[in-house]
C-alpha cells in the first residue's frame, strides 16, 4: 500500500503550484514533497501540512511520483530513483511535465518498458485555481487512475486530454501563453499611465479587464472575432485602438511567439 497519494520531486513555480492544489484535496500524510531547497520545502510543509521527503522516498512510497524537474535535469533524477522505481512491487504511476519529454523516452530513462506514464503540460495559473492543464496517458493508465489523478489536482483548474502528439503545441499555447498575457497586461497598463492613470489603477483595470473578457469569451462560447466586433462601433474609439494594433503586426506577432516557443520545445525533445 502506498504511503502517499501524490510525491512531489521538485516544488518550484510549476511543481509548488501543482502540489499547493493537490493539498486542498489531499490530508497532509497523503501528501509529500522535496526539493533541492530545503527552506522551500519547510515552508511549504509548513504552511500545507504536506510531508518533506527525499526523491528516493518519494519514488518508493508514491502512488504518484510528480516529476517537477527540468528537462535537461531528469537523467539525473533517474539514475538517483530509477532503482528504486523498478524494484516496486506495488502498484505507482510516473507524472511528469517536462517541457518536450515525450512518455516514451520517460519510459526508457526509467529502464521499465511497462511503465505507467501521465504526462502533463500545466502553466502557472494553477497557482490562482484558474490553470490550463493538458495532459495524455500511457495505455496502462487505468480509468480508475486518471479519474483518481483528476480528483486529486482538482483545485489546479480545467484539464483536457489530448493525444500527446498535440502536448507540445498546447504547451506553446497554454503553457507560454501567461507570460504572454503579462506582457499584453503591462503595455495595456502603461498606456493607461501615459493617459495619465495612477500606476496602481491601471494595473487594476488591466487585470479585470482581461480576467473578465477571458471569462465572457470561455462562458459564451462566442468567437473572439464576434465579440471584438461587439466593441468596435463604427468610427468608435476601439476601432482606432485596433487599427493601431494592425499597424503593429499585433496578431502575427502573437501568432510568432507562439510558433518559437513551440519550435524551441521541439528542440528540446
Amino acid at each position: 500500500m502506498n504511503t502517499f497519494k501524490f510525491g512531489f520531486i521538485g516544488c518550484g513555480n510549476m511543481g509548488g503550484a501543482l502540489a499547493a492544489a493537490a493539498a486542498k484535496s489531499l490530508s497532509g500524510g497523503e501528501l509529500a514533497v522535496c526539493d533541492s531547497d530545503a527552506s522551500k520545502v519547510a515552508a511549504f510543509c509548513g504552511q500545507t501540512g504536506a510531508v518533506a521527503s527525499t526523491a528516493v522516498g518519494i519514488a518508493a512510497e508514491s502512488a504518484f511520483v510528480c516529476l517537477a524537474v527540468k528537462p535537461q535535469g531528469l537523467s539525473a533524477l533517474f539514475a538517483e530513483i530509477g532503482d528504486v522505481l523498478r524494484a516496486r512491487k506495488d502498484r505507482f504511476v510516473l507524472v511528469s511535465m517536462a517541457a518536450g519529454v515525450s512518455m516514451e523516452r520517460l519510459r526508457a530513462l526509467a529502464e521499465k518498458e511497462d511503465c505507467p506514464v501521465i504526462r502533463i503540460m500545466p502553466n502557472t495559473p494553477v497557482r490562482a485555481g484558474e490553470g490550463m492543464v493538458v495532459y495524455d496517458a500511457t495505455e496502462n493508465v487505468a480509468e480508475s487512475e486518471i479519474n483518481r489523478f483528476l480528483a486529486g489536482l482538482s483545485a489546479a483548474g480545467r484539464f483536457d486530454r489530448i493525444p500527446e502528439r498535440l502536448i507540445d503545441a498546447a504547451g506553446a499555447l497554454s503553457g507560454c501563453g501567461p507570460a504572454f498575457v503579462y506582457l499584453f497586461a503591462e503595455a495595456l497598463a502603461d498606456g493607461g499611465v501615459e493617459c495619465g492613470l495612477p500606476r496602481e489603477k491601471a494595473l487594476l483595470y488591466a487585470s479585470q479587464t482581461l480576467a473578465g473578457a477571458a471569462k465572457l469569451l470561455l462562458e459564451s462560447g462566442e468567437n473572439p472575432a464576434a465579440l471584438k466586433d461587439a466593441v468596435c462601433s463604427p468610427g468608435g474609439t476601439t476601432i482606432a485602438g485596433v487599427h493601431a494594433l494592425e499597424c503593429g503586426a499585433f496578431r502575427g506577432t502573437v501568432m510568432n511567439a507562439v510558433k518559437a516557443a513551440f519550435e524551441k520545445t521541439s528542440k528540446l525533445s
